[in-house]
């Protein structure tokens, strides 16, 4: 800043005496980065609409086809892609209030001298140049901004990315050969791997990972510089002008390979279906186990004889259907009509339009047919 006001006397002359009078280079800096922080969180902002679209039009595309839920990366239960998709959005949607709450925070400028006090300027200064500029007067100040509001924001940015690493973490899996129910997009000309012509690696996906590890360290470093001391140093200075550059560019970068990723992706119905069967329908087992205790059979006895069955038809490759039919203590409470009802997937879907009601109704994102 001194370097700057010795360029600009040069140019001005002796009414140069006026300029940054009573000021301290943070006033000038600070106010400066505000604003700049500011624009590009209205960027991110947008970027976070494009890809919520994009989420809810393919969330309204597949909101009935099947697929197979997954825990600890096991078949737990079939669940629809439309659903998947529709946690994300609703992830996405806390994103933009963080983010949001977090602009709030940092849109603030403090024109209020060396310690923050006011010494050589009137309060009054400080509140015409934030009205000029739109921004808020920090209500109280040291010599610098308060670096919480700083943290706030880069952790804001932080967590988004690990929302979108989440995503492309759960395409990468489903696009591995044994599962291929996703896939990212990938061009008519485009390589894979340099040694075997065959590939399709889930490259943007990938990349999108690495960069999410980089934005949680800046979201860490953002942390180191709430501790200044006293009225401030000069610590923080040098590791903002990396962070915050980084940070947003990259988190832009990330939603635009992302809004990508979802807007382009091949989903293989075909390899869904076919994913649930390999289960041999043992994941109805949670039916079995309710309809058994309903009829008034003890749960942990109930819970033993549906496991039994269950992991005797996985490892026999035999329907789960068939293999409960051929088990006395099942067949003394459920009759084979009964058995037969319990065994359909309406129930992985019967819930979807009140859960798409309580994400999609309340904004207009996305209109159907559009």
């Amino acid at each position: 800043m001194i370097a700057f006001l010795t360029c600009v006397a040069e140019y001005v002359g002796p009414n140069s005496r006026l300029i940054h009078l009573g000021l301290t280079s943070s006033d000038v800096v600070d106010t400066a980065f505000a604003l700049l922080i500011k624009e590009s969180a209205e960027i991110l902002l947008n970027d976070i609409d494009t890809l919520m679209t994009a989420l809810k039009r393919q969330a309204m595309t597949h909101k009935h086809t099947l697929c197979m839920g997954r825990t600890h990366g096991v078949h737990a239960e079939p669940t629809t892609w439309g659903l998947k998709l529709t946690v994300w959005y609703e992830e996405m949607k806390r994103n933009k209030t963080r983010l949001t709450h977090a602009l709030q925070h940092i849109n603030v400028g403090k024109i209020s001298g060396a310690v923050g006090n006011f010494a050589h300027m009137p309060p009054e200064l400080e509140s015409l140049v934030c009205k000029e500029l739109g921004l808020q007067p920090a209500n109280a100040a040291t010599q610098i901004l308060q670096r919480d509001r700083h943290a706030e924001f880069i952790t804001a940015i932080s967590i988004c990315g690990g929302t979108l690493e989440k995503i492309a973490t759960e395409i990468r899996g489903l696009q591995k050969t044994e599962c291929n129910e996703i896939l990212e997009p990938f061009s008519s000309t485009q390589k894979g791997s340099s040694a075997m012509p065959h590939k399709k690696n889930p490259i943007i996906c990938e990349r999108i990972t690495g960069l999410s590890r980089i934005l949680r360290g800046y979201a860490l470093t953002a942390m180191e510089n709430q501790n200044l001391w006293h009225e401030r140093d000069i610590s923080h200075s040098s590791a903002e002008r990396i962070i915050f550059p980084d940070a947003t560019v990259g988190l832009d970068y990330m939603m635009d390979l992302a809004t990508r990723v979802i807007t382009d992706m091949t989903v293989n119905k075909t390899a869904m279906k076919d994913n649930i069967s390999k289960s041999y329908n043992v994941f109805l087992s949670q039916q079995l186990l309710l309809a058994m205790v309903q009829k008034g059979m003890l749960r942990e006895t109930a819970y033993r004889i549906v496991q039994r069955n269950a992991h005797s038809a996985f490892d026999e490759k035999v329907l789960f259907n068939d293999k409960i039919k051929a088990d006395d203590d099942i067949n003394a409470l459920l009759t084979e009509t009964e058995l037969d009802e319990l065994f359909s997937f309406d129930r992985y879907t019967e819930n979807v339009d009140i859960i798409f009601n309580r994400v999609y109704q309340p904004d207009t994102t996305y209109i159907a047919g559009s």
